[in-house]
């Protein structure tokens, strides 16, 4: 596969990578228990009982409830618009922009099934439900993947009146603190290719965008 395709046809398994790594891991009324965080990069209060992921990252951190079936994913970057071109392109839906505690955040939904073992269950009982707040600021953006494992157990929708979003993530964004961090990865290194050599893949989403298929082809 030439270079020039590869995050366009490939970067659907960057969320199908994070769902692999999250899935061996009701709906919840506001008065019940809430679990603060803090990272180098960002702090809040989940929704909840959430306990921390060990994670060996430094701009990365991982929280799950383990009752709802919930993971969160929180990390940053220097681009983060950028990367929601990409998953935009991908088919997730959105965004919807909110404002919470002096944050403005693009919020996207998507759906998918979990892969075990490197295929994909196709029973749509187990699909997982996505929802994605992105925020870029003057020189970092910041991103929160919130994985809902389990759509019995709490209401998914792709919008922003389900369960899934009134109930865990706008308390959540509502409490959100950004940090401002020094030397954080940018969105071209975590996709193993230099300024150039992404600047070119989003060129051609945007080619693609405007009806020039041509621009992925050969």
């Amino acid at each position: 596969m030439e270079k020039k395709n590869m995050i366009i046809i490939g970067a659907v398994v960057v969320i199908i990578a994070i769902l692999a790594a999250v899935f061996a891991t009701g709906s919840l009324t506001n008065n019940g228990p809430t679990t603060e965080f803090s990272t180098d990069f960002m702090a809040g209060s989940f929704s909840g009982d959430v306990v921390k992921a060990d994670t060996n990252e430094s701009f990365v951190a991982s929280y799950t409830d383990n009752e709802h079936n919930i993971t969160y994913n929180l990390t940053t970057l220097d681009n983060s618009s950028a990367l929601m071109e990409i998953y935009q392109f991908q088919g997730v839906v959105g965004p919807e922009q909110r404002s919470y505690n002096g944050n403005d955040w693009n919020i996207y939904f998507g759906e998918a099934m979990p892969v075990v073992n490197n295929t994909t269950d196709v029973n749509p009982n187990q699909s997982m439900g996505i929802i994605i707040c992105e925020s870029q600021q003057e020189t970092q953006g910041y991103v929160i993947y919130a994985i809902f494992g389990d759509l019995n157990k709490v209401n998914f929708t792709l919008n922003t009146f389900g369960d899934a979003y009134t109930n865990y993530i706008e308390p959540l964004l509502k409490t959100v603190s950004l940090k401002q961090s020094n030397d954080v990865p940018s969105v071209n290194e975590e996709f193993g290719l230099s300024e150039d050599e992404f600047k070119e893949q989003i060129d051609l989403i945007h080619q693609v965008n405007a009806g020039n298929l041509s621009a992925i082809q050969g």
